[in-house]
């Protein structure tokens, strides 16, 4: 698998190394280099990104700050020159911290652990197939565990880089695999895509206000290029 990634950095010397190592690497491939988070907006909204490498201090927004506004996030290193930071990066389920000056060997050790993440959760996540799939339900692993997920009591599947979290009414279960399958393994009489992070249960959807609807008593964004079967579902042409 190849990470898109994108250097976030006000420091141009530190955004000259770290490409250096992107360079290196070739499950890597840099599509962004930004001296300003704000300026990766666009990009990051357009999905561009698979992977980070996110300055925290920084004149214009932080690191952190800027990351709580990503939604949905891709994975992402943080880069610093200041250990205080370390804690609270990690909260935000990130995949390493890099402390300048950063060594090859240190951003190689951190990279690799996000691949040997997907590798992994690639054997313990999906979709599990059989000779004759079921009507109403699907099976899902995840956690090194089977979950049936039926289709009655799923509410929406939100997609994130490489995972996917089912809402249903009881639960939320987060696995390894990527929109675009599940789309053609869900029956389409009872689900739609309603945007690239969203699929709903038609069964579910309440209301179309704009470009939003509401489901289950959440909101959820409409995609420009599916709005025209959403609106459908509300016998408008």
């Amino acid at each position: 698998m190849i990470f898109k990634c994108a250097i976030i950095d006000d420091e141009f010397l530190a955004r000259q190394y770290l490409k250096d190592y992107v360079s290196k690497v070739p499950f890597l491939k840099l599509t962004g280099d930004y001296d300003s988070p704000l300026l990766a907006i666009e990009d990051l909204k357009n999905n561009n990104f698979d992977l980070l490498f996110l300055d925290i201090q920084m004149p214009d927004i932080s690191g952190l700050e800027f990351l709580k506004t990503i939604n949905p996030q891709p994975f992402v290193i943080f880069t610093t020159a200041y250990k205080k930071y370390a804690l609270e990066g990690y909260e935000h389920n990130t995949i390493d911290y890099l402390l300048k000056p950063i060594s090859f060997e240190r951003f190689l050790k951190a990279v690799n652990k996000l691949n040997d993440l997907i590798q992994i959760g690639k054997a313990e996540s999906g979709i599990v197939q059989s000779e004759k799939q079921p009507t109403d339900y699907l099976t899902v692993r995840a956690d090194r565990k089977l979950y049936k997920v039926s289709f009655d009591d799923l509410i929406f599947i939100e997609g994130q880089q490489a995972y996917v979290t089912f809402i249903t009414r009881e639960r939320k279960i987060t696995a390894l695999m990527s929109m675009k399958d599940l789309e053609k393994t869900l029956p389409q009489d009872r689900f739609i895509r309603i945007h690239k992070s969203y699929i709903a249960s038609r069964k579910y959807i309440s209301s179309l206000d704009g470009n939003q609807i509401e489901i289950n008593g959440q909101k959820l964004p409409v995609g420009k290029i599916y709005r025209e079967q959403v609106q459908k579902l509300f016998n408008i042409k």
